[in-house]
Protein backbone atom coordinates (compact mmCIF):
# COMPACT_ATOMS: atom_id res chain seq x y z
CA UNK A 1 0.00 0.00 0.00
CA UNK A 2 1.25 3.76 -0.84
CA UNK A 3 2.42 6.01 1.82
CA UNK A 4 0.47 8.77 -0.10
CA UNK A 5 -3.24 9.76 -1.69
CA UNK A 6 -4.52 9.41 -4.03
CA UNK A 7 -2.99 5.83 -4.37
CA UNK A 8 -1.27 4.67 -7.44
CA UNK A 9 -3.13 1.98 -9.70
CA UNK A 10 -0.21 0.01 -10.40
CA UNK A 11 1.88 0.26 -7.30
CA UNK A 12 4.71 -2.60 -7.96
CA UNK A 13 5.69 -0.89 -11.39
CA UNK A 14 6.26 2.31 -9.81
CA UNK A 15 8.25 1.15 -6.81
CA UNK A 16 10.01 -0.62 -9.38
CA UNK A 17 11.06 2.35 -11.24
CA UNK A 18 11.95 4.31 -8.32
CA UNK A 19 13.98 1.35 -7.14
CA UNK A 20 15.86 1.63 -10.54
CA UNK A 21 16.27 5.62 -10.58
CA UNK A 22 17.95 5.58 -7.20
CA UNK A 23 20.36 2.90 -8.48
CA UNK A 24 21.51 4.52 -11.31
CA UNK A 25 23.43 7.62 -12.48
CA UNK A 26 23.95 9.76 -15.10
CA UNK A 27 20.91 9.46 -16.65
CA UNK A 28 19.51 10.99 -20.48
CA UNK A 29 15.58 12.02 -20.67
CA UNK A 30 14.01 11.84 -23.45
CA UNK A 31 9.81 12.14 -24.68
CA UNK A 32 8.49 12.39 -28.51
CA UNK A 33 9.08 14.42 -31.00
CA UNK A 34 7.22 17.78 -31.39
CA UNK A 35 6.81 17.81 -27.73
CA UNK A 36 3.58 19.15 -26.04
CA UNK A 37 2.61 20.27 -22.28
CA UNK A 38 2.82 16.72 -20.73
CA UNK A 39 5.92 15.80 -22.56
CA UNK A 40 7.85 18.97 -21.53
CA UNK A 41 5.99 18.82 -18.15
CA UNK A 42 7.29 15.32 -17.13
CA UNK A 43 10.89 15.93 -18.93
CA UNK A 44 11.40 18.67 -16.42
CA UNK A 45 9.79 17.04 -13.71
CA UNK A 46 12.02 14.17 -13.78
CA UNK A 47 14.55 16.04 -14.08
CA UNK A 48 13.85 18.08 -10.85
CA UNK A 49 13.57 14.61 -9.52
CA UNK A 50 16.96 13.89 -10.71
CA UNK A 51 18.85 17.01 -8.96
CA UNK A 52 16.76 15.73 -5.53
CA UNK A 53 18.09 12.28 -6.11
CA UNK A 54 21.68 14.31 -6.39
CA UNK A 55 21.94 12.42 -10.09
CA UNK A 56 23.59 14.21 -13.17
CA UNK A 57 21.07 14.08 -16.05
CA UNK A 58 21.02 15.34 -19.79
CA UNK A 59 17.19 16.49 -21.31
CA UNK A 60 18.05 16.20 -25.13
CA UNK A 61 15.16 16.72 -27.26
CA UNK A 62 14.45 16.18 -31.04
CA UNK A 63 13.14 19.18 -31.98
CA UNK A 64 13.06 22.82 -30.62
CA UNK A 65 10.64 23.29 -27.55
CA UNK A 66 7.40 25.91 -27.95
CA UNK A 67 8.39 28.54 -26.67
CA UNK A 68 4.69 28.95 -24.60
CA UNK A 69 6.70 26.36 -22.11
CA UNK A 70 9.88 28.74 -21.41
CA UNK A 71 7.60 29.21 -17.99
CA UNK A 72 8.93 26.00 -17.38
CA UNK A 73 11.89 25.70 -14.56
CA UNK A 74 14.67 24.01 -15.98
CA UNK A 75 13.65 24.71 -19.81
CA UNK A 76 17.06 26.74 -21.06
CA UNK A 77 18.74 23.52 -19.60
CA UNK A 78 17.25 21.13 -22.30
CA UNK A 79 19.70 20.39 -25.18
CA UNK A 80 18.56 20.22 -28.92
CA UNK A 81 19.38 16.96 -31.01
CA UNK A 82 20.96 19.18 -33.72
CA UNK A 83 23.70 21.24 -30.85
CA UNK A 84 26.35 18.57 -32.08
CA UNK A 85 25.64 15.79 -28.76
CA UNK A 86 28.55 13.09 -29.43
CA UNK A 87 28.15 10.98 -26.27
CA UNK A 88 25.55 8.03 -25.32
CA UNK A 89 23.70 7.20 -22.40
CA UNK A 90 23.69 3.39 -20.59
CA UNK A 91 20.23 4.42 -18.46
CA UNK A 92 17.32 6.60 -20.15
CA UNK A 93 13.93 7.97 -18.73
CA UNK A 94 11.51 7.53 -21.34
CA UNK A 95 8.65 9.92 -21.27
CA UNK A 96 4.87 10.10 -22.77
CA UNK A 97 6.25 8.01 -25.94
CA UNK A 98 4.05 5.17 -27.06
CA UNK A 99 6.79 3.56 -28.43
CA UNK A 100 10.28 3.44 -28.80
CA UNK A 101 9.47 5.04 -32.22
CA UNK A 102 8.52 8.30 -30.73
CA UNK A 103 11.99 9.16 -30.02
CA UNK A 104 14.02 7.50 -32.81
CA UNK A 105 15.51 10.49 -33.82
CA UNK A 106 17.67 10.17 -30.43
CA UNK A 107 18.34 6.51 -30.63
CA UNK A 108 21.94 7.76 -31.60
CA UNK A 109 22.16 8.37 -28.25
CA UNK A 110 22.20 5.25 -26.37
CA UNK A 111 24.08 2.98 -25.76
CA UNK A 112 23.89 -1.12 -27.09
CA UNK A 113 23.16 -2.12 -23.42
CA UNK A 114 20.87 0.84 -22.64
CA UNK A 115 18.92 0.43 -19.22
CA UNK A 116 15.12 2.44 -20.49
CA UNK A 117 12.15 3.39 -17.62
CA UNK A 118 9.40 3.55 -19.88
CA UNK A 119 6.82 6.06 -18.07
CA UNK A 120 3.58 6.56 -20.19
CA UNK A 121 0.12 6.54 -20.49
CA UNK A 122 -1.02 5.65 -23.97
CA UNK A 123 -3.07 2.54 -23.95
CA UNK A 124 -0.69 0.93 -27.50
CA UNK A 125 2.17 0.80 -25.09
CA UNK A 126 3.83 -2.25 -25.31
CA UNK A 127 5.49 -1.56 -22.28
CA UNK A 128 8.86 -1.52 -23.55
CA UNK A 129 12.17 -1.17 -21.32
CA UNK A 130 14.06 -2.85 -18.13
CA UNK A 131 10.90 -0.93 -16.28
CA UNK A 132 7.77 0.53 -16.95
CA UNK A 133 5.36 2.26 -15.77
CA UNK A 134 2.00 2.45 -18.25
CA UNK A 135 -1.22 3.39 -16.94
CA UNK A 136 -3.86 4.31 -19.85
CA UNK A 137 -6.45 5.62 -17.07
CA UNK A 138 -3.94 8.04 -15.92
CA UNK A 139 -4.93 11.56 -17.21
CA UNK A 140 -1.74 12.62 -18.35
CA UNK A 141 2.13 10.88 -17.86
CA UNK A 142 2.99 13.86 -15.40
CA UNK A 143 0.06 11.95 -12.96
CA UNK A 144 2.44 8.82 -13.26
CA UNK A 145 5.63 10.79 -12.64
CA UNK A 146 3.86 12.66 -9.24
CA UNK A 147 3.28 8.88 -8.01
CA UNK A 148 7.73 8.44 -8.74
CA UNK A 149 7.94 11.53 -6.77
CA UNK A 150 6.10 10.41 -3.79
CA UNK A 151 7.68 6.97 -3.57
CA UNK A 152 11.18 8.34 -3.69
CA UNK A 153 9.92 10.64 -0.69
CA UNK A 154 11.23 14.21 -3.06
CA UNK A 155 9.30 16.99 -1.69
CA UNK A 156 6.87 19.13 -4.18
CA UNK A 157 8.73 22.00 -4.20
CA UNK A 158 6.68 24.88 -6.45
CA UNK A 159 9.45 24.17 -9.38
CA UNK A 160 8.38 20.47 -9.51
CA UNK A 161 4.77 21.02 -8.89
CA UNK A 162 4.82 23.58 -11.56
CA UNK A 163 5.99 20.86 -14.02
CA UNK A 164 3.34 18.44 -13.12
CA UNK A 165 0.65 20.57 -13.23
CA UNK A 166 1.60 21.46 -16.57
CA UNK A 167 1.36 18.15 -17.87
CA UNK A 168 -2.09 17.72 -16.18
CA UNK A 169 -3.56 21.22 -17.28
CA UNK A 170 -2.72 20.96 -20.98
CA UNK A 171 -3.86 17.02 -21.09
CA UNK A 172 -7.10 17.72 -19.65
CA UNK A 173 -7.73 20.62 -21.86
CA UNK A 174 -7.86 22.82 -19.08
CA UNK A 175 -9.27 19.84 -16.48
CA UNK A 176 -12.04 19.95 -19.31
CA UNK A 177 -11.97 17.02 -21.36
CA UNK A 178 -13.38 13.65 -20.47
CA UNK A 179 -10.30 12.25 -19.28
CA UNK A 180 -10.24 14.47 -16.14
CA UNK A 181 -11.46 12.81 -13.39
CA UNK A 182 -11.42 12.68 -9.39
CA UNK A 183 -7.57 11.76 -8.94
CA UNK A 184 -6.28 14.39 -11.38
CA UNK A 185 -8.38 17.31 -9.01
CA UNK A 186 -7.13 15.16 -5.51
CA UNK A 187 -3.13 15.42 -7.46
CA UNK A 188 -3.74 19.29 -8.73
CA UNK A 189 -5.19 20.22 -5.18
CA UNK A 190 -1.78 18.84 -3.69
CA UNK A 191 0.16 20.84 -6.60
CA UNK A 192 -1.71 23.86 -6.14
CA UNK A 193 -0.98 23.71 -1.87
CA UNK A 194 2.83 23.54 -3.06
CA UNK A 195 2.88 26.56 -4.19
CA UNK A 196 1.57 26.43 -8.19
CA UNK A 197 -0.21 29.90 -9.45
CA UNK A 198 -2.61 28.33 -11.76
CA UNK A 199 -3.25 31.11 -14.41
CA UNK A 200 0.91 31.63 -14.59
CA UNK A 201 0.37 28.27 -16.22
CA UNK A 202 -2.82 28.29 -17.79
CA UNK A 203 -2.09 32.14 -19.40
CA UNK A 204 0.98 30.77 -21.45
CA UNK A 205 0.24 27.43 -21.88
CA UNK A 206 -3.52 27.14 -23.33
CA UNK A 207 -4.33 31.06 -23.64
CA UNK A 208 -1.43 32.74 -24.70
CA UNK A 209 -1.94 33.15 -28.95
CA UNK A 210 0.63 34.94 -31.42
CA UNK A 211 -0.28 36.93 -34.08
CA UNK A 212 1.08 35.02 -36.23
CA UNK A 213 -1.12 32.10 -35.03
CA UNK A 214 -4.30 34.05 -35.26
CA UNK A 215 -3.06 34.85 -39.00
CA UNK A 216 -2.92 30.77 -39.62
CA UNK A 217 -6.65 30.69 -38.30
CA UNK A 218 -7.37 33.12 -40.15
CA UNK A 219 -6.30 31.43 -43.18
CA UNK A 220 -7.32 28.23 -42.04
CA UNK A 221 -10.94 28.73 -41.15
CA UNK A 222 -11.30 29.52 -44.90
CA UNK A 223 -11.11 25.91 -45.69
CA UNK A 224 -12.93 24.43 -42.51
CA UNK A 225 -15.49 22.14 -43.71
CA UNK A 226 -18.25 20.32 -41.79
CA UNK A 227 -20.14 17.26 -43.34
CA UNK A 228 -23.45 17.06 -44.09
CA UNK A 229 -24.86 15.63 -40.59
CA UNK A 230 -22.73 17.88 -38.55
CA UNK A 231 -20.58 15.06 -37.19
CA UNK A 232 -17.29 15.44 -38.50
CA UNK A 233 -15.63 18.66 -39.53
CA UNK A 234 -12.23 18.98 -40.98
CA UNK A 235 -9.78 22.18 -41.70
CA UNK A 236 -5.99 21.69 -42.81
CA UNK A 237 -2.63 23.95 -42.74
CA UNK A 238 -0.36 23.66 -45.72
CA UNK A 239 3.18 24.78 -45.87
CA UNK A 240 2.45 27.67 -47.84
CA UNK A 241 -0.40 28.81 -45.36
CA UNK A 242 2.63 28.65 -42.64
CA UNK A 243 4.98 31.09 -44.36
CA UNK A 244 1.48 33.51 -45.18
CA UNK A 245 1.13 33.66 -41.53
CA UNK A 246 4.47 33.71 -40.29
CA UNK A 247 3.31 30.80 -37.94
CA UNK A 248 5.00 27.64 -36.94
CA UNK A 249 4.22 23.52 -37.50
CA UNK A 250 3.67 23.70 -33.25
CA UNK A 251 0.94 26.81 -34.09
CA UNK A 252 -1.14 24.88 -36.22
CA UNK A 253 -2.23 22.37 -33.92
CA UNK A 254 -4.86 24.64 -32.02
CA UNK A 255 -6.62 24.37 -35.56
CA UNK A 256 -8.33 21.06 -34.51
CA UNK A 257 -9.83 22.98 -31.52
CA UNK A 258 -11.93 24.67 -33.99
CA UNK A 259 -12.82 22.03 -35.73
CA UNK A 260 -14.02 19.94 -33.32
CA UNK A 261 -15.48 22.58 -31.27
CA UNK A 262 -18.68 22.73 -33.18
CA UNK A 263 -22.15 22.05 -31.59
CA UNK A 264 -22.43 19.87 -33.57
CA UNK A 265 -19.39 17.66 -34.11
CA UNK A 266 -18.24 14.45 -32.64
CA UNK A 267 -15.00 14.26 -34.69
CA UNK A 268 -12.76 16.93 -35.19
CA UNK A 269 -9.55 16.49 -37.54
CA UNK A 270 -6.64 18.72 -38.51
CA UNK A 271 -4.40 17.77 -41.90
CA UNK A 272 -0.82 19.78 -41.30
CA UNK A 273 1.62 19.48 -44.14
CA UNK A 274 5.08 19.02 -42.85
CA UNK A 275 8.16 20.41 -44.14
CA UNK A 276 8.84 17.10 -46.14
CA UNK A 277 5.31 17.14 -47.53
CA UNK A 278 3.93 14.54 -45.82
CA UNK A 279 0.52 14.71 -44.12
CA UNK A 280 0.62 15.15 -40.50
CA UNK A 281 -3.07 14.25 -39.29
CA UNK A 282 -4.61 15.18 -35.89
CA UNK A 283 -7.85 13.46 -34.59
CA UNK A 284 -9.89 14.51 -32.12
CA UNK A 285 -13.54 13.38 -30.63
CA UNK A 286 -15.84 14.33 -27.48
CA UNK A 287 -18.04 11.28 -26.56
CA UNK A 288 -18.37 8.33 -28.84
CA UNK A 289 -15.80 7.62 -31.23
CA UNK A 290 -12.18 5.90 -30.32
CA UNK A 291 -10.23 8.32 -32.96
CA UNK A 292 -6.75 5.79 -31.28
CA UNK A 293 -8.38 3.13 -33.66
CA UNK A 294 -8.42 4.86 -36.42
CA UNK A 295 -5.26 6.16 -36.15
CA UNK A 296 -3.50 2.86 -35.28
CA UNK A 297 -5.30 2.43 -38.89
CA UNK A 298 -2.45 4.59 -40.80
CA UNK A 299 0.39 3.35 -38.45
CA UNK A 300 -0.32 5.66 -35.96
CA UNK A 301 -1.67 5.74 -32.01
CA UNK A 302 -2.69 8.04 -29.28
CA UNK A 303 -6.00 7.95 -27.17
CA UNK A 304 -9.44 6.97 -27.41
CA UNK A 305 -10.53 11.13 -27.60
CA UNK A 306 -6.71 12.37 -29.19
CA UNK A 307 -4.32 10.61 -31.75
CA UNK A 308 -2.95 11.33 -34.57
CA UNK A 309 -1.13 9.25 -37.58
CA UNK A 310 1.46 10.33 -40.42
CA UNK A 311 -0.03 9.31 -44.07
CA UNK A 312 1.90 10.48 -47.62
CA UNK A 313 2.17 13.13 -49.49
CA UNK A 314 -0.98 14.24 -51.03
CA UNK A 315 -3.50 16.34 -49.23
CA UNK A 316 -6.60 15.30 -50.61
CA UNK A 317 -5.99 11.65 -50.64
CA UNK A 318 -5.30 11.75 -46.69
CA UNK A 319 -8.04 13.58 -46.36
CA UNK A 320 -10.18 11.38 -48.10
CA UNK A 321 -8.60 8.24 -46.71
CA UNK A 322 -8.88 9.71 -42.53
CA UNK A 323 -12.76 10.99 -43.26
CA UNK A 324 -13.89 7.22 -44.85
CA UNK A 325 -12.60 6.05 -41.52
CA UNK A 326 -13.82 8.35 -39.61
CA UNK A 327 -18.11 8.08 -41.04
CA UNK A 328 -17.03 4.11 -40.51
CA UNK A 329 -16.81 4.93 -36.54
CA UNK A 330 -19.66 7.34 -36.73
CA UNK A 331 -21.67 4.73 -38.01
CA UNK A 332 -20.96 1.89 -36.17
Amino acid sequence: MSKWLPVPRNTEEVETAAQRLKASDDWLIVTHERPDGDALGSAFAMAHIMQALGKQWTFIAADPLPIRFSYLPLFEKAVIASDNVTRTFSHVVSLDCADMERFEALHKYLDKDVEIINIDHHRTNPQYGAAAIVDAEASATCELVYHVARELEITLSKELATCLYTGLLTDTGGFALPNTTRVVHQIAAILLASGVLPYDVAEPALESRSWEQMRLLKLALMNLTVSEDGRYAAVYATQAMLKESGATQDDADLLVGFARGIDTVEVGLLFKELPDGTIKASLRSKRYVDVSRIAQHFGGGGHVRAAGCTLGHDLEEAMNAIIEKVKEALDT
